[in-house]
């Protein structure tokens, strides 16, 4: 026995208590199945009796299940489920309508990016809509025949239990089963089978109406609702009206204007339940409101719709628009007035949409760290967690600048700066210099506070990676936390404080700034004995200052010649400071976004550096040659004399030098402590004809230049590009907790350091810019020169 399949345009709708197929006017159509066809079988029938190709189109069969409950149709995968729905057709009475999707393998869908397809086409629908009724959008239909790859349509096939016989000529013929009715009431809804259409509502023109400006069209496709929603708030947006929903489920989307007496509306629904694909199924895109329904401050422009908007402002950029950026795009580019409080937070939704959510930050971080090590050979990541799982800390030391600190002079300053995004923290730093003088990050940290037990687990990890020796050097600010524990981490390295740092302490605690030119002389001066001179004249003028600086701070702390260890020139922390200045912006940044700025800076400072050195025509860095070039020309009036193979006597200008070129000292100091030669040391080597540069440090040579930039930073490119075992990916970090945020706006700026004063430019009232007050300015801007006044008539 075979089963006779009738079928006809038409879509599926939930009602309250069931799902039905609603038919179309595409005219009823009719194939004969065998009862063991295949689903492939199946729809290849479909395929030619529709007269569709296999390349540009898909099928998509689903059916409801003939159950006393609503129940949502089933999607035929398989040629069990195929069976099972002609099992159906013995065992009841009703018909069982299969929808069959038509869709074309080249859908016109709204994009994410928020580009149109090629192949739109603006579907106006003229007329006048005087008679329109509501219930309009009750009847859905699609075009009975597509034009394009961009058509669309479903089909309905009524299953009824028939037996094929043949008549006396030979021909076929179906009749229907005995006890199921000779027509299905379904077809007679819309007059299938007809060769008229049915009757459908027309619009005529009218002078009244205006159009919204989309190329919106019935048969359109979105991947999901939530693109539909935002191509219909952009519209409303820029056409400066609003729209209500009427209806809204999971499958269905029904909006109207805001005005009751208006024609434009919209319908759309799932193409099948399974599928998150959305069609609009009618749409009126003419309006017949007043204009004084159209404003520009409607509840379309929500922060979500700003922010998704604004987004690609942020792509590639560290700040980006603020607040009043943010207004200014939504009424210039959306036409719409918000607020700053709706500005900020759309800014901030833009932010999440590119940088992704703090919490989820903290859920890819593993698998962050995992692709670093993996393209960064030699890379040390760690992060600490807690009993709960919670995040606690986290560490990440670059196995290229692991590598390049060989080549580095032995100091490094750590310092620490708070951050600004949802679960703060602070942010660790250890750089180095290299020789042309420029910072040279070697570890990152992220941890809850300056407290000692953070900094004692930041140390921890960083001595595992440069050491411990006698040769290094740490130069932090006097926070009582690091000073101990860089006394118990660090055995054998030497601990200096930075001499800004010490400045400002004395500033504060003494009041006493003009006593600083002394001091500055002091903490530069190379021999002790001109030191011993700058003291003398603090402590006559401060005796309290004196001794602070000697028994609470200390001398070895802050002199560059009491320094028991070698810091070259290296006095302050500022190369820390620079770093933190770097990342003013991205300190708002979840985590991993953080990161990813940290390692983009890394990758093109290495890159640029390393294109610099190679390009280098002096045996040393441009900074060092710079320093040395001054000394050379300086030398040539010096008279010298040579005491032993390796000593020379230097005499002129305002000190004498005693230089030994093979020990590479001078009795100034100065090629002690640089390691750089002095006035002196190049009198000599220019006598002793010995190369200068032979004198220098191998630390400011263009070799270890080139050799400490000569690796590359890889970024980890795309999440989505990511190879993560299962093990990491499966590990579990939670956000840190954090305490109950205070009431008014966050904080984003620091409180200034002890002793540190921020000047507060002037700014002029006349004209509104800063550095200069009223009398003194010169801008014609409100003056009324050659006006008439205002008092007498013209």
């Amino acid at each position: 026995m075979k089963v006779v399949l009738f079928f006809e345009d038409g879509n599926w709708e939930e009602l309250e208590d069931r799902w039905e197929f609603r038919g179309g006017i595409g005219g009823l159509k009719i194939i004969l199945v065998e009862e063991e066809i295949s689903l492939r079988g199946l729809i290849d029938k479909i395929y030619a009796k529709l007269g569709l190709s296999k390349d540009t189109m898909d099928l998509v069969l689903s059916y409801t299940p003939p159950l006393n409950k609503k129940c949502s149709p089933l999607v035929l995968k398989d040629d069990e489920d195929v069976a099972a729905l002609l099992a159906c057709r013995s065992d009841s009475t009703c018909k069982i309508p299969l929808g069959v999707t038509v869709e074309s393998t080249e859908v016109c869908a709204y994009e994410k990016s928020g580009q149109e397809s090629s192949d739109d086409t603006d579907d106006s629908h003229d007329g006048s809509h005087d008679g329109f009724r509501d219930n309009y959008l009750d009847v859905d239909y699609c075009d009975s025949e597509p034009t394009d790859v961009g058509s669309s349509r479903q089909t309905l096939l009524v299953f009824q239990n028939v037996e094929h016989t043949s008549n006396d000529n030979g021909a076929s013929a179906t009749q229907p089963a005995e006890g199921n009715p000779p027509v299905d009431p379904l077809l007679q809804l819309t007059g299938a089978g007809s060769d008229e259409p049915a009757n459908v509502p027309t619009i005529e023109a009218s002078d009244s109406t205006f159009s919204d400006g989309s190329n919106l069209h019935e048969g359109k496709y979105f991947n999901t609702k939530k693109d539909l929603k935002r191509k219909l708030s952009d519209i409303a947006m820029k056409g400066n009206f609003e729209f209500r929903t009427r209806k809204s489920n999971r499958s269905l989307w029904v909006i109207e204007c805001i005005d009751p007496n208006c024609s434009w509306r919209l319908r759309a629904s799932k193409i099948v339940p399974e599928s998150t694909k959305f069609v609009i199924r009618k749409y009126v895109g003419v309006h017949s409101c007043s204009l004084l329904n159209r404003n520009a401050n409607h509840r379309q422009a929500t922060y979500v719709v700003i922010g998704e908007q604004v987004a690609p402002q942020y792509v590639g950029v560290e700040k980006g628009p603020g607040p009043k950026g943010v207004q200014t795009f939504a009424r210039t580019e959306l036409g719409a007035q918000i607020s700053y409080y709706k500005a900020w937070r759309g800014r901030k939704h833009a932010h999440t949409l590119i940088r992704g959510s703090p919490e989820q930050s903290f859920h890819v971080l593993p698998s962050y760290f995992h692709m670093l090590e993996k393209l960064n050979p030699g890379t040390v990541t760690r992060i600490e967690v807690d009993g709960e799982s919670r995040f606690k800390y986290l560490f990440l030391a670059f196995g290229v600048a692991i590598r390049g600190f060989r080549y580095m002079r032995k100091v490094v300053g750590i310092d620490g700066t708070f951050l600004k995004g949802q679960y703060r923290g602070v942010l660790l730093v250890a750089t180095a210099q290299d020789g042309n003088g420029q910072c040279y990050p070697l570890a990152w940290g992220i941890v809850d506070s300056e407290n000692e037990d953070a900094w004692t687990w930041f140390l921890t990890q960083l001595k595992e990676i440069i050491g411990d020796t006698d040769e290094l050097a740490l130069i932090s600010d006097r926070a009582p936390s690091i000073k101990k524990v860089i006394s118990t981490v660090f055995e054998k390295a030497h601990h200096g404080a930075c001499a800004w740092h010490v400045a400002q302490n004395i500033k504060n605690k003494f009041k006493c700034a003009d006593i600083m030119g002394s001091y500055w002389s002091a903490v530069n001066a190379y021999k002790c004995e001109d030191f011993a001179g700058y003291m003398i004249e603090i402590s006559n003028r401060y005796p309290r200052v004196a001794e602070y600086l000697e028994n609470e701070v200390g001398f070895e702390k802050w002199s560059r010649c009491h320094y028991p260890g070698l810091r070259y020139n290296i006095t302050t922390t500022n190369m820390v400071e620079s770093l933190n200045s770097m990342l003013v912006n991205a300190r708002d940044f979840p985590y991993v976004a953080l990161l990813d700025v940290i390692q983009e800076k890394m990758s093109k400072w290495w890159n640029d550096r390393r294109i610099v050195a190679m390009a280098l025509t002096t045996p040393l860095t441009p900074s060092r040659e710079s320093q040395l070039r001054p000394r050379f020309a300086q030398s040539n009036g010096r008279h010298t004399s040579q005491l032993n193979p390796v000593t020379y006597h230097v005499k002129g200008g305002e000190l004498e030098g005693v230089v030994d070129i093979f020990n590479k000292t001078c009795i100034c100091k100065e090629f002690d402590i640089d390691k750089l030669p002095c006035v002196h040391a190049v009198a000599a080597a220019h006598h002793a004809q010995v190369s200068v540069y032979s004198l220098v440090s191998p630390y400011y040579t263009k070799e270890y230049y080139v050799l400490a930039y000569g690796e590359t930073i890889y970024p980890v490119g795309s999440q989505s590009q990511w190879d993560v075992p299962n093990e990491v990916v499966a590990r579990i970090v939670l956000p840190r907790e954090v305490k109950d945020k205070k009431r008014g706006r966050p904080k984003t700026s620091r409180f200034p350091s002890v002793g540190e004063f921020r000047k507060r430019k002037n700014r002029c009232g006349k004209c509104g810019a800063y550095g200069h007050y009223k009398k003194k300015c010169n801008s014609q801007t409100g003056s009324t020169e050659g006006n008439p006044p205002t008092n007498v008539p013209v």
